[in-house]
């Protein structure tokens, strides 16, 4: 047996015992916890007092309380799929430019091997590979840090594989569905429209971002999914809104997890420096 193919074998036999001893941890509940789509912005939006992060506040005063958080960002792009699996995951820095005040913050929530674990078994569209040299990086802790202050429930980061489509990531995201069920709050955290080449230093909006904008609202409301994942056919507007797409697919594995039942409540409405969607959105209950 070829060295890889052992550590992967008992790789495998330890997260099977890990699995095997933890599901009574997360017992299922008749209630889903909903699921959220934050436009996250600026990395200064984790310490500034401002409408977005009011809104976020707010948005999270109406949720249940989550047993777990698990947040998808467009900061860790990863050839193939990962989860984060250590007990304390460290605070990443990951930008620069920023007051020192930013740099010093620190987000120190709990991991999860043992809810990893889990999404490594339920996931069964790809590999996901159990990994311990991230953390949150700001497109999670910038948003869940105004939203959970206490930093006392557990958070974990779903990698996304930059090698795959839209609709790879939306039906990959089904699969996490078992895990509204059991108390976990999933995240996507990204944004609608993002082109940091063409951002202007003060409020307001594009003709084309607000166009992308509201045709993705409109797609949502009808729940037309082929077109939140077909989202090039809106043409020009789509190709200025997303030069690339890691700030848009955390939309798709929020969108992926509406059940039938769920309401639909838009929340930071807003196009501003030219070329940013800050629409966030809640599938609640």
């Amino acid at each position: 047996m070829k060295r890889r193919d052992f550590v992967r074998s008992a790789l495998s036999f330890m997260d099977l015992k890990a699995f095997a001893g933890m599901m009574s941890e997360l017992p299922a509940q008749e209630t889903s916890m909903p699921v959220l789509f934050a436009g996250h912005g600026s990395p200064m939006n984790a310490i500034e007092d401002n409408e977005f992060t009011r809104g976020w506040k707010a948005a999270a005063a109406k949720l249940p309380t989550p047993k777990a958080i698990l947040c998808v960002s467009a900061h860790w792009e990863t050839k193939g799929t990962q989860v984060t699996a250590m007990k304390m995951p460290p605070t990443i820095h990951d930008f620069g430019g920023f007051p020192e005040k930013l740099f010093q913050q620190q987000y120190p929530a709990p991991g999860s091997p043992e809810l990893a674990g889990e999404i490594k078994h339920l996931v069964k569209k790809t590999e996901i590979a159990l990994y311990e040299k991230w953390g949150l990086d700001h497109g999670t802790w910038s948003v869940i840090m105004p939203m959970f202050p206490k930093a006392d429930i557990p958070v974990l980061q779903l990698s996304i594989d930059y090698t795959k489509d839209a609709k790879y990531h939306f039906e990959l995201a089904k699969e996490l569905a078992a895990l509204r069920k059991k108390g976990v709050l999933i995240v996507g955290s990204g944004n609608i429209v993002h082109n940091l080449g063409m951002m202007q230093w003060k409020d307001g909006a594009y003709d084309w971002t607000i166009e992308f904008d509201t045709k993705i609202k409109d797609a949502i409301l009808k729940e037309d999914w082929d077109s939140l994942i077909n989202y090039r056919k809106f043409g020009r507007a789509a190709d200025l809104s997303v030069p690339s797409n890691e700030h848009y697919l955390p939309l798709l594995y929020i969108a992926a997890l509406k059940d039938s039942k769920d309401k639909t409540t838009f929340f930071n409405e807003k196009n501003t420096m030219g070329s940013i969607s800050m629409r966030s959105v809640v599938f609640h209950g």
